[in-house]
């Protein structure tokens, strides 16, 4: 069965299709959720949340992009907007402890995934330095610093997931490594 055929499948609500499709791509979708939310049990909800997505909408699905790449730029969507909740919230804590009006605020380790095969530190601490310093970057940065350097996906393939030029993919690249190695630098002043 070819992408058509099998997108006309899952326009119809085929279970088969459906299951084909979790085989697919599950464990890719997966992957990369865990690169933006490194806590296994935040990604496992963030992908879960994608195939939800993914089956109902698939009627809006053009066929303009790959199959693939319209998956991805559902799961990059839904990762973002899991941090920006998790940041409104800490933002909200913060300013409520500032009043004090303090709630508790949510003291699990949102760092919990640090085997992820995208990251090769070791130490746990560094690694919950560096995701914090992602995802400090302008959303545009963390988006393509996460894809290519923890996902592994080429400029093209970020290009056509965020809808961005190739040109474009690379500058947002290099502002985010200038980014972080200045992030990164004056942490590692202050620390030592």
């Amino acid at each position: 069965m070819n992408e058509t055929e099998f997108i006309q499948e899952l326009k119809l609500k085929s279970t088969s299709a459906y299951s084909q499709l979790l085989d697919k791509f599950q464990q890719k979708v997966f992957s990369t959720c865990i690169s933006f939310v490194p806590n296994r049990e935040d990604a496992e909800d963030i992908a879960q949340d994608v195939f939800v997505e993914v089956f109902k909408s698939i009627d809006k699905f053009k066929g303009d992009s790959k199959l693939s790449t319209w998956i991805y730029r559902i799961t990059t969507n839904k990762c973002l907007e899991f941090i920006r909740k998790k940041n409104t919230k800490k933002r909200f804590a913060f300013l409520q402890s500032i009043t004090g009006n303090a709630i508790p605020i949510d003291k699990t380790d949102y760092f919990t995934e640090m085997n992820h095969p995208g990251i090769l530190l070791e130490n746990k601490e560094l690694n919950a330095t560096l995701f914090k310093a992602i995802n400090g970057l302008p959303e545009s940065q963390t988006v393509v610093f996460t894809l290519h350097k923890i996902d592994g996906k080429s400029y093209q393939e970020i290009a056509e997931i965020t809808k961005r030029s190739l040109s474009s993919v690379e500058s947002i690249m290099f502002r985010a490594k200038k980014n972080l190695q200045n992030t990164l630098e004056n942490y590692y002043k202050n620390e030592y």
